[in-house]
């Protein structure tokens, strides 16, 4: 890493509950610096919620075996006539969605009305896993469609889990 992005990430970002890396980073044009998004395939504001949501990224993809081909960023959903996005959505090979995944600010609390929110917007993608994570806490669970039950899981899933 150069010392220009060991700057930048000094500058507004923090270590979280997630395996460090290596992002690429540069300078932006307006007041947020940028941060590669692979899945997107191009530079970003660095927020502190794109913070976590590339770190959760990364951590998906190179350590849970989420194939990146299965992923979308930021997909558009309609949710009583509003024009949403959520972070991510992770599908299986036909198309079908798997995992939605809201993540957050490291300083916003992981509260019922952000559990709420993923909910809502997975009645568009009807996926059978959620993801809620600060990048410091991560709440997972799955959707028993069946009976409408929700069951907390106790980490975040390999890929292969969710197939099954």
């Amino acid at each position: 890493m150069s010392d220009f992005s060991v700057c930048l990430l000094k500058e507004c970002m923090e270590a979280l509950n997630l395996p460090a890396y290596d992002p690429r980073v540069r300078k932006g044009k307006g007041r947020f610096n940028e941060i590669w998004d692979p899945i997107r395939k191009k530079f970003v504001a660095m927020t502190p919620e794109e913070w976590v949501r590339q770190h959760i990224l990364h951590f998906l993809t190179h350590y849970q075996g989420y194939p990146a081909s299965l992923i979308r960023v930021e997909a558009s959903l309609t949710y009583n006539r509003l024009r949403k996005r959520s972070d991510i959505v992770v599908y299986d090979k036909s198309g079908n969605a798997l995992m939605l995944v809201e993540c957050k600010a490291p300083d916003v609390p992981l509260t019922e009305d952000v559990f709420h929110q993923v909910v809502m917007y997975n009645r568009t993608f009807t996926g059978r896993f959620l993801l809620v994570s600060n990048g410091l806490r991560h709440i997972t669970c799955r959707i028993d469609p069946a009976d409408k039950r929700v069951d907390l899981l106790p980490d975040i899933p390999d890929y292969t889990f969710l197939l099954h």
